[in-house]
């Protein structure tokens, strides 16, 4: 009988447990379907890349290059996902919020998680091909980052970190596919969007506090304890400088204050909320990052313009 129960980090009205066929409902589960938070966090970064780029050249995003990143990051989330949970079955097994996850309540076999990864993998490349050279180049690459990541909950107390430089790789391969070309304002937001990571992870982190100390995994939420909230204040603050550094390289227009405003006191906000005691209010800060992410991008939109006398 296969468990149709909403994971305890996903909606209860998700759409997969609400609508999905049954036998399909595992397989969603492990791709993280129910939970689009993460293609909305992965997907991000790319779009804000592009619109980036386009705001450099005075013309609006691409509507296909968008198309494009966000049925990569679909894809590419539901492989690193599936990845992530095939390495970690043993201590998920052993933590409350991911116990009820496909691979370790049996749902679903390891070598049936493989051909999962295989073949959203494969789909991936279908889409990554279809971009310049130079995009493809840093598509390939980033396999090195995510092949590492589950491993670093084991060997580092900031695997947040290296999710940061994993999920914001997007912002340095949407500039590239929208240019042809790497620049200075394309890795500056790269490194805003690695500490804005680090913040949103660490506060996604505080729901484990106490399955991670017992499992013995190591995160950032662990190493800063009470002093969380100032840390993903720090972490914040400095997304928000590099964010502020990279519009001010591309010579974006004054536009971009108003939404890079608003994004930065979105973020501070969180940070202010944030109680390690409450994992209910974690999840809700960690899933208003979408809303955080979209206000940057419409910053970068908005920067395009540079009225009639420029910057």
């Amino acid at each position: 009988m296969i468990d149709t129960a909403p994971l305890p980090d996903a909606a209860p009205a998700n759409w997969v447990d609400r609508r999905a066929p049954r036998a399909l409902r595992p397989w969603l589960k492990l791709g993280r379907f129910d939970r689009p938070a993460g293609i909305w966090l992965l997907m991000l970064p790319g779009w804000q890349a592009i619109a980036l780029a386009a705001a450099m050249a005075h013309r609006w995003p691409q509507p296909w290059l968008l198309a494009a990143v966000f049925l990569g990051a679909a894809l590419m989330r539901a492989a690193g996902c599936a990845y992530n949970d095939i390495v970690d079955r043993d201590i998920d097994a052993k933590v409350a919020r991911t116990a009820a996850r496909p691979i370790p309540s049996g749902q679903i076999s390891v070598k049936q998680a493989w051909g999962f990864v295989a073949g959203c993998s494969l789909a991936g490349l279908a889409v990554l091909l279809t971009l310049p050279p130079l995009a493809i180049g840093l598509g390939v690459a980033s396999l090195a980052l995510v092949a590492a990541y589950p491993f670093m909950k084991r060997v580092t107390w900031w695997p947040q970190a290296w999710l940061g430089l994993t999920f914001n790789w997007g912002a340095l391969l949407g500039f590239a596919a929208a240019s042809g070309t790497l620049a200075w304002p394309a890795v500056l937001l790269y490194a805003s969007g690695v500490f804005w990571t680090l913040g949103y992870d660490t506060i996604y982190a505080v729901q484990d506090l106490e399955d991670d100390a017992l499992a013995g995994v190591k995160s950032s939420a662990r190493r800063l304890g009470a002093a969380a909230p100032k840390g993903v204040a720090g972490f914040y603050l400095a997304a928000l400088a590099f964010a502020l550094a990279s519009a001010w390289s591309a010579r974006l227009g004054p536009l971009f204050l108003v939404p890079a405003g608003i994004y930065g006191a979105h973020l501070r906000s969180q940070a202010a909320r944030l109680d390690v005691a409450d994992p209910q209010g974690a999840l809700r800060l960690f899933k208003s990052n979408a809303a955080a992410g979209l206000l940057l991008l419409a910053a970068l939109a908005a920067g395009a313009w540079r009225g009639p006398f420029g910057l």
